[in-house]
């Protein structure tokens, strides 16, 4: 397949789930494995991570307004209600840290498990059924926060530790995980929702940040796998560019399509699509072996 088509596929299965309940790395991983893309090659590798910085730049985009309102009233708040430890954004950076150390020490477990189709095939198939069982088991009670800027510390500091599941396991999904966690923990649908956009921001600047890192300087950290040595062609950057491109256009579509159908309909047919996806994915590794 030509190279330009195959990053306009892979762009768009990127910003088509990077925000979505249903694991943008499970995806691209099948993606990968069925167009039959090595996935220890270093610039496919490294194509992956580039990308999800598309989608990254699409949520800054869509959020600057509430981003900006944040920034502005802190650390009292719109009301000077809020303290240090519970505006939003001191929330958010607290989510943040109670993923990134765990993450950090788990690294070695991440990176085992990270290309494993059957652990992703497992999680897709997990990860939908609790989704479906939280996400009805929610709305059949009145949730006690439905604003970000109501939440609690507690609940900012559970959301965070359970992302590290995406961390560890993928195929899990942060998107899944902040979501069915912040149910869990009072919020409505809509406020786990935005929380759930505004954590991913911090977290994958991080992880992607500290991804590339790795890769194109495998010195970083002693003993870590590294994606280097990359060496870059004319061709290269233009099969990078279009995949960011695309990730980045149809990712702002998706938020805010996504933000729009949770307010109305729930999250039960991701959790749908994650069973039969997983369930067809474990199908289909069992005939290939």
């Amino acid at each position: 397949m030509n190279d330009y088509l195959l990053s306009v596929i892979l762009g768009i299965i990127e910003g088509l789930t990077e925000f979505l309940p249903v694991s943008s790395t499970a995806h691209l991983r099948i993606a990968e494995a069925m167009l039959h893309l090595s996935l220890n090659d270093p610039y496919w590798k490294m194509y992956s991570i580039v990308i999800q910085l598309g989608a990254i730049l699409a949520l800054l985009l869509l959020f600057r307004h509430r981003i900006t309102g944040y920034l502005k009233t802190f650390p009292k708040g719109k009301h000077g209600d809020k303290t240090v430890l519970t505006h939003p954004v001191s929330l958010t950076l607290i989510a943040f840290v109670c993923t990134a150390i765990p993450a950090k020490i788990l690294d070695k477990v991440i990176g085992k498990n990270l290309e494993d189709l059957q652990v992703i095939a497992l999680a897709l198939v997990i990860g939908g059924v609790v989704m479906w069982v939280v996400d009805r088991w929610a709305s059949q009670r009145d949730a006690k926060t439905t604003h970000v800027e109501t939440m609690t510390l507690g609940q900012s500091i559970w959301v965070g530790l359970c992302q590290v599941l995406a961390a560890v396991v993928p195929g899990t999904s942060r998107s899944m995980s902040t979501i069915a966690a912040g149910q869990l923990a009072g919020l409505n649908r809509e406020t786990a929702l935005e929380f759930s956009f505004l954590i991913s921001i911090p977290t994958m600047i991080a992880a992607t940040g500290y991804s590339l890192l790795k890769a194109l300087h495998p010195k970083v950290e002693a003993g870590a796998e590294a994606i280097a040595p990359l060496v870059m062609t004319s061709h290269g950057w233009v099969v990078l560019a279009i995949g960011f491109v695309v990730s980045f256009i149809v990712a702002y579509g998706v938020v805010a399509w996504f933000l729009a159908w949770v307010r109305n309909r729930g999250f039960t047919p991701f959790a749908i699509y994650r069973i039969v996806v997983g369930l067809a994915l474990l199908v289909w590794l069992k005939m290939a072996a």
